[in-house]
């Protein structure tokens, strides 16, 4: 079991596959040309199937595979078929560029859910934000993913005077289609220009879906971070992501494993562990694993404030949201 100082219990290992990545989302990567980390440089197939029953057996009982974008690694179905036969629950977040080259992996691999970020409806717009045209891709791919009933979820990063004029198109969505989703807060991470004034809140988020909609809340379950809600008459759901004006740190169960082998307790956190170096030097990494979860700090990493206004990236240390994995 792998509990920190708060008493909260860990079950939850995100997993990044790889920093690389078929998009060039300005939020997520800090330059349009990026040096990716080499190949060597990262997990190999081996390495991620031992780190991850090291987790299992000390309780994981929830793996999502992360990037990047993890399918673009060549070896992505090698990984899902080994992570498939552990015990634990199979989640994957993509871009949903290369759904269709794997689904015979995806379906065979029985995933829980598969979140597509997607922060527009619009061609031209997905090619602003990504500086990418694949928005007619990923769009067909969803509705494959629907098609072969994969659960799936859709990540909307809600940026004010970029996007928030599609929060009802978004939610349109859920009329006809079984998909939840998600309108997420805008982050700050390293590169990514964030300020304050481009967050659309929680409130922002609600206030305007409900001129339009009647929603229900639906119960949440202690470790969620969406804040679910239904629109009668619709066979999906929205739900909300609060990070910046409502955190939900107390229930958090989740932690990060890089895609270069670096544990975080927190999507925020200042320190990282480093695992694979000691993997690969032969070491026990467990009690590395175990102090780095006792560290954890009570909220948002120790270095964010729910006064998001008063927020300086400057005096933020962190990886880039590409790096992390989300």
């Amino acid at each position: 079991m792998l509990k920190d100082t708060f008493g909260r219990i860990h079950d939850y290992l995100r997993i990044s596959l790889t920093d690389n990545c078929n998009l060039r989302c300005f939020y997520c990567m800090p330059e349009e040309e990026y040096s990716f980390t080499p190949h060597k440089q990262l997990m190999q197939v081996d390495e991620i199937e031992i780190l991850a029953k090291l987790f299992v057996d000390q309780g994981i009982r929830k793996i999502r595979l992360t990037g990047g974008e993890p399918l673009v690694r060549k070896d992505a179905p090698a990984i899902i078929e080994r992570l498939a036969l552990l015990p634990v629950e199979l989640h994957m977040t993509s871009n949903g560029i290369r759904i269709d080259e794997m689904l015979p992996q995806l379906v065979a691999a029985g995933f829980k859910s598969i979140n597509i970020s997607l922060d527009t409806l619009r061609a031209e717009r997905f090619l602003q934000i990504t500086r990418r045209d694949y928005f007619d891709r990923v769009r067909r791919n969803i509705d494959l993913l629907l098609r072969h009933g994969i659960p799936t979820k859709i990540n909307m990063v809600v940026m004010k005077g970029i996007n928030d004029d599609e929060i009802l198109d978004f939610a349109a969505l859920t009329e006809k289609n079984p998909l939840e989703v998600r309108f997420i807060e805008f982050m700050p991470f390293s590169g990514n220009k964030w300020t304050s004034n481009q967050v659309y809140t929680q409130a922002d988020i609600m206030h305007q879906i409900q001129q339009f909609y009647p929603i229900q809340a639906v119960t949440a379950g202690s470790h969620d971070t969406a804040k679910s809600f239904l629109i009668p008459g619709h066979v999906g759901r929205i739900a909300l992501i609060s990070t910046m004006t409502a955190p939900f740190c107390a229930g958090c169960n989740r932690i990060r494993l890089t895609a270069d082998g670096k544990l975080k307790n927190c999507l925020f956190s200042r320190d990282e562990t480093d695992l694979l170096t000691g993997l690969r030097a032969g070491a026990d990494v467990l009690p590395l694993i175990q102090e780095n979860i006792r560290a954890k700090s009570k909220a948002l990493g120790g270095q964010l404030t729910t006064d998001f206004e008063q927020i300086d990236t400057d005096d933020l240390t962190n990886r880039s949201m590409i790096t992390i994995g989300g």
